[in-house]
């Protein structure tokens, strides 16, 4: 038997870590519970967009916290691929109201973290008591989060995420 005879082999499929819509609240909830049991009581939840909306958004429900903001910040363009830093885009939240307020940073993964270490250094030069929490923590972060959920070392889906854009949705290039 000669190689061309050898059946077709497709690659091995990349393991991944999986969050599902049913796992999400349980996640959430948990995180949440670690917020409170280390005394933390945030006046403000700020959401790293895009990837920590929905987990931002639920977080402050689950802390019973109204105010919530957004900061938008690029940095991964693709599995695995990255701008050389990470980068805030318009539009830009209000940060006049912070100094002095305690603040919970939400994002989905503290991957390399340098998103996260961004937004908190953001944070503490405008006076803010902030802490962070994530969702999944990667071994090479650079930056430790406050609160976590889960450690891996797997590409992550999300369900928020795990499909693409909509036929004839505006692309993400554009």
């Amino acid at each position: 038997m000669t190689s061309t005879d050898l059946p077709a082999t497709e690659p091995a499929p990349v393991e991944r870590e999986v969050l599902t819509w049913e796992t999400f609240p349980v996640a959430v909830r948990d995180l949440a519970h670690k917020v409170v049991d280390s005394g933390f009581v945030p006046e403000v939840v700020i959401a790293v967009a895009r990837g920590g909306l929905v987990p931002g958004g639920a977080m402050a429900y689950a802390l019973g916290t109204k105010g919530v903001g957004t900061l938008n910040v690029e940095f991964y363009t693709d599995i695995g691929k990255t701008l050389d830093d990470p980068r805030v885009l318009p539009p830009l939240m209000d940060t006049s109201e912070l100094p002095g307020a305690k603040v919970l940073v939400v994002d989905d993964v503290a991957d390399s973290g340098r998103t996260l270490a961004l937004v908190m250094d953001m944070l503490e030069k405008k006076g803010a008591e902030a802490r962070s929490a994530v969702l999944f923590t990667k071994p090479r972060t650079i930056i430790q989060p406050d609160y976590s959920w889960k450690d891996t070392d797997l590409w992550i889906t999300f369900p928020w995420s795990a499909e693409p854009p909509v036929t004839g949705a505006r692309s993400i290039d554009a």
